[in-house]
């Protein structure tokens, strides 16, 4: 009963909230911060709770099925945690908009829809619920109109596009084996031929694929980031993309399964997984490239999620123990970092009206100290610092691919961190360090209801970075129900045979380190505090109202990897969507609504029939 429960609190409470928005905003803004955390502490309460399965409706003679376990309950308690904090942290941000009631319902349906999806126990359920996210999704990307209506039919296409695979999936199943039922597919789908199972899978995956935004799917991601309103910005990339790992993990490793012949489907090089993990490994290098050309912050970040992404593939796509907890816990970790990066350019966004252009803000540090150091944070996670959870989930993926024998997967992966340094170095020191805009020297710290989400992701990422075992036990009981086997853990790190990793050594050493140069920092001279403006750069001063001399400081590289580090993909699209639309146009002539025109085309369609009859005698 509780899973019924829980999802008919998350659609009746969507609808309530948005009812109530009509009475009072105020009502409506606590309701919706009480129904995101009610459905918080039922997941959480789960823990352990869990039943294979719960029958609770019939469709068209098909069961319904819902059901929880480990794997399901790690996705849900993520979603419901990163949902909340994002309608806490837009009671300031969407106050005063228009549409705020739309605002809250959509957001509300669309975490509804993501607990549905992990839910499923059945493809019919899955497919109901994936389709609630898409459209919800859409309608929150394209909520501030203007180009936001262009970027959300980009993604709301590809999306339907990716749909249609999913559902000749479905169809293909249910021909072949009588049943939707998740737990009764994966025995009889393992005894497939292989061609079948790739079939199924290139399905499945072009669908995942579109909604993760692995290259090439990815194009629909940067436009819809830029243009949705950042808190649910935050659950885009945080959660809502998240769902295309999801759905591989569930394709792969619950459907086919290890036992189905999944590693090892195809020969050499052309194994399904090989080329999966080649796939991953484009999608953290090229994005994240890109991202260093990108001057609005919603934008560097967005390629970034593109990257990360790939890390979380390239990890699930290797199929060893170690690979599959570095994938599943860099989604995690990467669902409370970017979730973090994106509330913080949230909270700029707001106290600037709306600027987002790394070029025209700066010294943002002085005013706004507690949004720097999450910045700080969230940034030092995506990296892979040590001491935050972003470093655990990429060690584990990058001695995977050392110790499998992949040195080109591996430099790739390291690639990809190197270009995240750069990118992020511009993110944070364009927006917080140099000297403050003239403009900006009023300016506040983000409200209490931006700091309490911003401030419980940065403590997180600090503790699964110094305590890993905490979540890395679940992931582990999730990569044992797959059929791998058992990590030896503590709450500390991994024991293996080739080596340790230890947060706890790791936290010390660091930790003595920095008291060493505190103490050498205090021995030497004080610091004088000078004007802002009183700073030169190459014997030249700095203009008042230019914040930095580093402004557009990578303009050389820019210059040179530019025509090397487009978007090709997308403008492939462009071109496939320019030759459709020029032959819809000339289809669409035909129909000129003139009656005379249709019989006209009535007569000459006949007289082709009856001279291929007559005349060829085809029938």
């Amino acid at each position: 009963m509780a899973l019924q429960i829980l999802l008919l609190i998350a659609f009746t409470g969507a609808f309530l909230t948005y009812l109530l928005g009509k009475i009072s905003s105020k009502l409506r803004n606590i309701f919706a911060v009480f129904i995101s955390t009610v459905l918080l502490g039922i997941i959480a309460f789960l823990y352990g709770n869990f039943s294979e399965k719960i029958f609770y409706l019939e469709f068209l003679g098909l069961p319904l099925i819902l059901r929880i376990d480990m794997f399901s309950w790690l996705f849900a308690i993520s979603i419901a945690a990163i949902g909340t904090l994002s309608i806490i942290f837009s009671l300031s941000y969407i106050e005063g908009k228009e549409r705020t009631d739309f605002y809250y319902l959509m957001m509300l349906l669309v975490n509804a829809g993501m607990l549905g999806i992990v839910l499923s126990g059945d493809l019919v359920s899955f497919y109901i619920f994936w389709e609630i996210m898409s459209w919800s999704a859409f309608l929150l990307i394209s909520y501030n109109r203007g180009p936001a209506l262009a970027a959300g039919m980009k993604y709301i296409i590809m999306s339907i596009i990716g749909s249609i695979a999913m559902l000749i999936g479905v169809l293909s199943i249910y021909t072949n084996y009588g049943t939707l039922t998740i737990s009764e597919i994966a025995p009889q789908i393992a005894s497939a031929s292989s061609s079948y199972i790739l079939f199924i899978l290139i399905l499945f995956a072009i669908c995942f694929g579109v909604k993760g935004a692995v290259v090439p799917l990815h194009t629909w991601l940067p436009d819809a980031h830029s243009e949705a309103p950042s808190p649910f910005s935050a659950v885009l990339s945080g959660i809502l993309i998240k769902m295309g790992v999801y759905g591989f993990l569930l394709i792969m490793y619950v459907i086919v399964g290890v036992k189905g012949a999944l590693i090892n489907l195809g020969s050499e090089i052309l194994r399904f997984n090989y080329i999966l993990a080649w796939l991953g490994a484009i999608t953290i290098v090229i994005p994240t490239f890109i991202a260093m050309l990108q001057n609005d912050a919603k934008r560097l970040l967005a390629w970034h999620s593109i990257g990360q992404v790939g890390y979380m593939i390239l990890g699930i796509a290797f199929g060893t123990s170690l690979s599959i907890a570095g994938g599943i816990f860099h989604f995690f970790n990467h669902a409370t970092f970017k979730a973090l990066l994106f509330m913080v350019v949230g909270a700029v966004e707001y106290r600037t009206k709306g600027i987002r252009d790394l070029n025209s803000l700066g010294g943002l540090i002085k005013k706004m100290p507690i949004t720097f150091i999450a910045a700080l944070v969230g940034a030092c996670g995506l990296i892979g610092v040590p001491l935050t959870n972003g470093f655990v989930s990429k060690w584990l993926i990058y001695k995977t691919l050392i110790l499998e024998g992949a040195p080109f997967l591996a430099f790739a992966a390291l690639i990809g961190t190197w270009g995240t340094i750069l990118s992020v170095y511009k993110f944070l020191h364009n927006m917080f360090l140099g000297q403050l805009p003239e403009k900006y020297k009023d300016i506040k710290e983000a409200p209490f209801s931006m700091q309490l989400p911003i401030l419980v992701l940065s403590l997180v990422i600090f503790l699964f970075g110094i305590l890993p075992g905490i979540p890395l036990r679940i992931i582990n009981e999730i990569g044992t129900s797959f059929g791998f086997e058992s990590l030896n853990l503590t709450i500390w790190g991994i024991v293996s045979e080739i080596g340790i990793l230890n947060m706890m050594n790791i936290f010390f050493a660091i930790l003595i380190a920095s008291i060493i140069i505190w103490i050498l920092f205090r021995k030497g001279e004080k610091s004088i505090p000078i004007s802002q403006e009183d700073s030169y750069a190459a014997g030249s001063y700095i203009p008042k109202e230019k914040y930095h001399y580093t402004v557009e400081f990578y303009n050389p590289f820019y210059k040179m990897i530019k025509p090397y580090f487009r978007d090709f993909v997308d403008e492939f699209y462009s071109i496939i969507v320019k030759a459709v639309r020029n032959l819809s146009e000339r289809v669409r002539k035909i129909y000129s609504g003139d009656l005379g025109y249709y019989v006209i085309y009535i007569l000459l369609f006949s007289t082709i029939l009856i001279i291929l009859k007559m005349g060829l005698g085809l029938w």
